[in-house]
């Protein structure tokens, strides 16, 4: 019963809160990784998202949104290249920058501005010392969640399911998101996903219940979390 109301207490608060998160500063979340760097096969990151995005809007990619210069972004980018006369290599530099149109980045859901800030709650309590792919990785299970049938089909009520984070149950979840948070929450929306699809993730330094671990299949490390599918 402690436990149960526990759980019920920090899940309040955790919606109280979100109110108090600054509306500027949840919405100044802008773009400007895009054209920083030339961008080649292995790389990934929010940039890279948002080139596949555009690609995909020109109908040169039709691969997954997922962050990751692969195979496929590969190819997409020398289309791109071929069609606009420049050199064919796949590696999206700063003439291939100059002559990709104005296109807008759209996020992969379309939600309230009070679930990005829930979002970026949930990933400050359970990727507190984490680097930003770490961040990115767990707004990306939450997000590959909706898309299962397994889980509820909302951010809210995934992150509200109980006994899925403990981050709601120490409280972890109710500090205040920084701005790191809320690039990561935006970056998992706009499709980068490092985890590749996991719907699961657990560290195993302090994980004590793991005997489901052996009914997922292991997908990746990322920083101090293993994730699962």
């Amino acid at each position: 019963m402690l436990s149960r109301n526990k759980f019920l207490i920090s899940v309040v608060l955790l919606l109280i809160m979100v109110s108090f998160v600054n509306l500027k500063e949840a919405e100044a979340l802008d773009l400007d990784e895009f054209g920083s760097r030339t961008l080649q096969r292995g790389d990934e990151g929010i940039d890279v998202a948002v080139l596949q995005q555009k690609l995909k809007q020109l109908n040169y990619y039709s691969g997954n949104i997922d962050g990751i210069y692969g195979g496929g972004t590969v190819e997409a980018v020398k289309r791109f290249q071929s069609e606009n006369d420049l050199k064919v290599d796949g590696v999206f530099g700063q003439s291939s920058f100059d002559l990709m149109p104005e296109l807008k980045a759209e996020l992969s859901y379309n939600i309230s501005r009070d679930e990005i800030i829930l979002l970026a709650r949930i990933i400050h309590g359970e990727a507190r010392g984490e680097d930003f792919k770490g961040k990115v990785a767990v707004g990306s299970v939450i997000l590959n969640r909706i898309k299962s049938n397994r889980f509820p089909n909302t951010i809210r009520d995934v992150i509200l399911q109980k006994g899925q984070f403990s981050s709601l149950m120490d409280g972890q979840a109710n500090y205040y998101p920084g701005e790191e948070e809320l690039q990561a929450a935006r970056a998992s929306l706009l499709g980068y996903d490092p985890t590749m699809g996991s719907i699961f993730f657990y560290n195993p330094d302090i994980a004590t219940n793991t005997a489901w671990i052996s009914q997922r299949n292991f997908v990746t490390r990322i920083g101090g979390h293993v994730f699962l599918r």
